[in-house]
């Protein structure tokens, strides 16, 4: 994901879901345009969820997921399954797609219910009909007149239409149903422009080590500026390492920034080079906010004070890179934990994809900011803790609560930094 583009984070997720050979990727390549899925007769030809960025008019920028069949058999069959089922938590809009020549049966209506239950919208997409008669098109047509567009208890909202990919018939319809079904922003601060006004000064303190991906900046520090851009502000970037000369000189000035973020490694260090009466908070404290529940992480981040020799910790990350033999997740963390606890818990780690329903062994999840993760599937990792009564923070808070800075880096955020002591 380049500068130039929208974040995957940060675009509506479209998931096409069906039983082998449906017809998902043939109705995926029609609304496209593009061939963006493998076609094939033979049944189990997608084995994983496969991801495409692309721009889908009149939706916009859009992440589009072709998934394995949801009626696959066989002990690898059912592993191929579950990850079809893992896609749901990120869905934003569901399609489920129907050989029209073959109807509905026990696969359909399962993950029918999961959808209802999540309060994802969808469609039923009737595929193949150049190949029923006109009286069973319009039977379908009758039948989810009055059964699938139906609203569930969670505000899921089900449509249905006849299309046939390989004529092309009813696909611009189809496309403009999906975009019909296009969810609200449901994020209920921005990033960082509630914090500011127009012309304020924000300082992005980004260290550059080894870590660091050369030649660019991490996504949540790209979306963090581009943010005081669309707010009006003005950021400044600086290292840690010049960072205190920085604001020496802008105080010489009479300029004083009114807020300082830094990448939460280096909170330590910026907290004694920032000025008490200037605000101070992380990228992501403000992620956590942003797409997370900074309540519910604060409040897990006191969990620290009950960890015992064997308790086990989850540490999640959202993305998967080369890690580096200092890396924050499975090095930093862990030794800053055993140092501030003076105990030995047992750690597990994940990434990606790879998030356990089943929480109930743990005594504390620590998850990264989620930068690229979208808002639906990291509420869902939230909730899954907080059904399981597990809590849950994230690196920063985290971070913070170890150096003794927390209540100092939550300043920006009233409703949440008088809960502390």
């Amino acid at each position: 994901m380049g500068m130039n583009q929208t974040p995957a984070s940060e675009r509506v997720h479209i998931s096409f879901f069906g039983r082998r050979n449906a017809g998902k990727s043939s109705i995926i390549n029609a609304v496209t345009g593009q061939e963006l899925a493998i076609v094939s007769d033979i049944k189990g030809t997608t084995t994983d969820p496969v991801y495409k960025t692309m721009e889908l008019l009149p939706l916009g920028p859009v992440m589009v997921i072709d998934t394995p069949g949801i009626d696959d058999e066989g002990e690898l069959g059912a592993l191929r399954v579950k990850k079809s089922y893992q896609v749901l938590n990120k869905t934003d809009i569901g399609v489920l797609v129907v050989d029209s020549t073959v109807g509905t049966g026990a696969p359909e209506d399962a993950l029918i219910r999961k959808f209802q239950d999540k309060g994802i919208p969808y469609v039923i997409v009737y595929n193949k009909c150049d190949l029923i008669s006109d009286e069973k098109m319009a039977l379908l047509t009758e039948q989810e007149t009055t059964s699938a567009n139906r609203k569930s208890d969670t505000g899921a909202v089900a449509h249905a239409i006849c299309v046939s990919a390989a004529e092309k018939t009813n696909i611009h319809e189809l496309k403009e149903l999906i975009a019909s079904l296009k969810p609200e922003d449901t994020h209920k601060y921005p990033l960082i422009g509630d914090l500011m006004s127009p012309l304020d000064l924000i300082i992005l303190v980004v260290p550059i080590d080894k870590a660091a991906p050369k030649g660019r900046l991490i996504l949540p520090q790209q979306q963090t500026i581009r943010d005081i851009l669309e707010h009006g502000g003005l950021s400044m970037v600086v290292r840690d390492t010049e960072l205190k000369d920085a604001l020496t000189n802008l105080l010489s000035k009479g300029i004083r920034p009114r807020l300082v973020v830094t990448d939460s490694q280096a909170f330590e260090r910026v907290s004694h080079d920032t000025p008490a009466d200037i605000p101070l908070t992380s990228f992501s404290i403000l992620f956590a906010r942003y797409k997370g529940d900074l309540k519910t992480a604060v409040e897990g981040a006191a969990a620290l004070q009950d960890i015992r020799d064997g308790d086990r910790i989850l540490i999640a990350e959202g993305c998967t890179h080369h890690r580096q033999c200092d890396d924050i997740g499975t090095f930093k963390i862990p030794n800053w934990i055993r140092r501030y606890t003076g105990k030995q818990p047992e750690f597990v780690f994940t990434s990606g994809t790879e998030f356990p329903d089943d929480v109930s062994g743990y005594k504390l999840v620590v998850h990264c900011g989620g930068c690229m993760l979208n808002e639906r599937e990291m509420k869902y990792r939230i909730a899954c803790c907080q059904d399981q009564h597990v809590p849950i923070t994230n690196y920063g808070i985290l971070i913070a609560q170890i150096t003794g800075i927390l209540k100092r880096s939550l300043e920006p955020f009233p409703e949440i930094h008088r809960l502390l002591p």
